[in-house]
């Protein structure tokens, strides 16, 4: 479990995260809130990317504050970015077979690929470089994270780029991770359908947590979970 305690981030003297106390106890959590309200910030201080003004991140009641981002993703910690990275030289298939907790044959390569929208005959063995949209990096990322088995991951923005087809792909992913056992899944995200299928849910307002907001998200997310259920 991932818990935030009194977490501050300033940049430039301006506050960005305002006393962060958070417990991340629950499956599958999104972060939520206006832009610029600290939600990307607040996601890669978990991941080690950027480290609190003040504060203690804890993993599994271990201080993780000064571990690396190496160490962390070691610890089972993984992130997946808004703009994922290029590896040019690096085709589709190592990149998976590389992220992968365990040995992964072609097929398994090509059903992940399959799972996050992509056709596996097309991408598998193609190089992760500028040919590729910003969508479909994302997509790809996506597979490797869910390939990697970790114990907790984060989502910046999962949606961002992401065509309405392979969307509702991305969805199925979500709730495959949502009911993994010893898995505590992160997104930070705006989509209704993401927040919808979430076991709970944290709205960020100037850096800090606006608990007051919190009824209406949730009374229309059970909303929405009602409707998808009347809808099968």
């Amino acid at each position: 479990m991932i818990e935030l305690v009194n977490i501050c981030y300033e940049k430039d003297n301006k506050k960005i995260l305002d006393n962060i106390n958070l417990k991340f106890d629950s499956n599958f959590t999104v972060i939520t809130g206006p832009n610029g309200s600290g939600k990307s910030t607040l996601a890669k201080i978990i991941m080690g990317i950027l480290k609190p003004t003040s504060g203690k991140v804890l993993f599994n009641g271990i201080d993780i504050t000064d571990y690396s981002i190496d160490k962390r993703a070691k610890e089972g910690i993984s992130f997946s970015f808004q703009q994922p990275v290029k590896f040019k030289g690096l085709t589709v298939y190592d990149l998976i077979r590389l992220s992968s907790s365990e040995e992964l044959d072609f097929i398994s390569c090509c059903d992940v690929l399959s799972k996050v929208g992509l056709c596996a005959r097309e991408y598998i063995g193609r190089e992760i470089d500028d040919s590729l949209s910003g969508g479909e990096l994302k997509r790809i990322e996506i597979a490797t994270i869910v390939v990697r088995n970790s114990k907790v991951n984060i989502f910046d923005e999962p949606e961002a780029g992401i065509d309405l087809w392979s969307f509702n792909n991305l969805i199925n992913v979500f709730k495959e991770l949502r009911n993994k056992n010893n898995c505590k899944t992160i997104i930070i995200s705006h989509q209704e359908r993401i927040i919808s299928i979430a076991d709970k849910v944290i709205l960020l307002e100037n850096g800090k947590v606006n608990d007051s907001a919190l009824d209406k998200i949730e009374f229309n997310k059970s909303c929405s979970k009602l409707e998808e259920v009347n809808n099968e």
